[in-house]
């Protein structure tokens, strides 16, 4: 796939620490979502090591199927 770890070499699991913003509308006894921003990745992690990676530099390729996995901009 193109993702690894510089520290461990790990190539198959990774943390992806994202934030999504929801705006939500009270009226009485209702609770609704009116809004939801697609969520931002802050932060990818080695799963194994708990290195931080850089998603920058990943291959263009992978970096878009990694945000298009988690539906994130």
């Amino acid at each position: 796939m193109g993702l690894s770890c510089p520290n461990c070499a790990n190539e198959e699991s990774f943390q992806v620490k994202t934030l999504q913003m929801h705006v939500i509308q009270v009226d009485g006894e209702h609770i609704g979502v009116s809004e939801e921003d697609r969520p931002a990745v802050l932060e990818v992690l080695c799963d194994e090591c708990e290195s931080e990676l850089d998603l920058r530099e990943a291959d263009a390729e992978v970096r878009r199927e990694i945000l298009h996995s988690l539906g994130a901009q």
